[in-house]
C-alpha cells in the first residue's frame, strides 16, 4: 500500500537546488530594447541584472518592460537598470533553501521567479547561481501528482 504522505514528504525534501533553472543574465548597461529581445529569444519572465562585478544588481520582469515601454517611443534607448527592481528590493533564495519556503516567498511577495543566489567570495553582493520560477514549481507538482 502506498504512502498517502509520500509526495509531501518529497516536496518537503527538495531544495532549491535541486530544481533550480539557469539563469539569463544581463548587464546593467544594456538598454531596454536588449532586454525586451533577451526576454523573447530566452523565453523566460524576467531577467537577472548583474553589475560589473558580476553581483546581482536588480530584476526586470515582462511587466516592469511593458510598463516602460507602452507609450514611450524613446524608452527602448535607456539603460536597463533604470527600470529594473533593484537591490535589497529583490526577493531571492539560496540553493540550499527548501523549495517549499521559495514557493512561500514567489506567493507572499508575488513575484514569478526568484534569483538563486551565493554570497560571493572575497567581494560585497550575491552571485547568482540559478532561478526558480512558478513555471518550475508547476512542472515539480506535476512530476509528483504523477509520480515521475
Amino acid at each position: 500500500m502506498q504512502d498517502a504522505h509520500a509526495p509531501s514528504k518529497l516536496i518537503e525534501s527538495l531544495k532549491v537546488k535541486d530544481v533550480m533553472g539557469i539563469p539569463v543574465l544581463l548587464r546593467e548597461t544594456v538598454t531596454v530594447s536588449d532586454a525586451v529581445v533577451a526576454l523573447f529569444l530566452e523565453n523566460v519572465g524576467s531577467l537577472m541584472i548583474v553589475n560589473q562585478e558580476d553581483a546581482l544588481a536588480g530584476v526586470v520582469s515582462r511587466k516592469d518592460l511593458l510598463k516602460v515601454t507602452l507609450g514611450h517611443a524613446t524608452a527602448t534607448a535607456m539603460p536597463v537598470s533604470l527600470v529594473m527592481t533593484r537591490q535589497p528590493n529583490i526577493i531571492t533564495v539560496k540553493p540550499e533553501d527548501s523549495v517549499l519556503e521559495a514557493a512561500r516567498k514567489m506567493i507572499q511577495h508575488e513575484v514569478d521567479s526568484l534569483p538563486v543566489v551565493k554570497a560571493m567570495e572575497g567581494r560585497e553582493g550575491l552571485e547568482v547561481l540559478g532561478r526558480i520560477t512558478k513555471t518550475t514549481m508547476t512542472k515539480l507538482l506535476l512530476d509528483v501528482a504523477l509520480g515521475t
